[in-house]
């Protein structure tokens, strides 16, 4: 997801593999209509089918009992049924999903990916699906990183803002290497503020009423708080027909609204389908 990775923490490769059909079921056997007209043509690893790199990490990407979900997956698997191929979801870590596209053991990968420079250098990225804004959580809805300055505030290890914090914040700010330790001194009242990417924190914090999520207000000392981070699919370097057609289901979904419908369906803001012209991070 960027230069960070909230659950890269090293875990164990791949966990488990299985297919999925692109109309959402699993099978063993295709499930594409014979009179399936793909809205582009796909060249894949595996001829007819989509094989994605799926870390655990909702509610962009998740696979339980043989189906996944997540707005990604949703995204994925949507491009799958426009493009007549059937899905194959690599249940990875999150630290394996990137290797695994550049071996070309996976074609795509799903698990919110920012759209940076250093990463489009080894994958292709596909066009901005949808954007994640850098979001506080707090008791008391602190929201403006002047108001943060005083208080004990948290965030997770990678995200393009640290740099910035650390300058704004000095020895008031504490980096955890995933965003379960810090959601615990938050709750133990070790910080008073805790910085994460939206989606993330929505996910995490949506049954706990004691705490609130909400988007950073700009500020012009924190670059990440001005200008959300774009979100696309890495995929296989080199493979244009891929990216051409991941681009092209991507454009259908933004104008006939599905990808608004999706992320409402999975908690997230509909403002984030508003992704503007497309922009790699530096």
């Amino acid at each position: 997801m960027k230069y960070r990775s909230v659950l890269a923490l090293g875990a164990s490769a791949a966990l488990m593999t299985f297919s999925l059909a692109a109309c959402g079921g699993s099978s063993s056997a295709s499930t594409v209509a014979d009179d399936c007209v793909p809205q582009s043509e796909v060249k894949t690893a595996q001829e007819g089918i989509l094989t994605v790199a799926a870390p655990e990490f909702p509610p962009f990407s998740s696979v339980s009992n043989g189906k996944a979900t997540g707005i990604d997956a949703d995204v994925i698997m949507e491009f799958a049924a426009l493009n007549c191929l059937e899905v194959k979801m690599e249940s990875t870590s999150y630290a394996g999903t990137i290797p695994a596209v550049q071996s070309d053991r996976a074609d795509v990968a799903i698990g919110c990916y920012y759209r940076t420079a250093p990463r489009a250098e080894i994958v292709d990225m596909s066009d901005p699906i949808y954007t994640d804004e850098m979001a506080s959580i707090s008791s008391d809805n602190v929201v403006a990183i002047s108001a943060m300055e005083p208080l004990k505030v948290g965030t997770v290890d990678g995200y393009l803002w640290v740099p910035d914090m650390k300058k704004v914040m000095g020895s008031n700010l504490t980096i955890y290497p995933s965003a379960v330790e810090m959601q615990a001194d938050l709750k133990a009242g070790r910080i008073q503020v805790g910085l994460d990417g939206f989606g993330s924190a929505a996910n995490m914090y949506k049954d706990d009423a004691k705490f609130n999520v909400a988007a950073v207000e700009p500020d012009s000392r924190v670059v990440a708080s001005k200008e959300a981070a774009q979100i696309g699919f890495p995929h296989t370097k080199g493979n244009s027909s891929l990216t051409e057609a991941l681009n092209a289901s991507v454009k259908t979904m933004h104008d006939d609204g599905t990808i608004v419908k999706m992320l409402v369906a999975n908690g997230l803001p509909e403002s984030a389908a508003e992704v503007g012209a497309p922009r790699l991070i530096k």
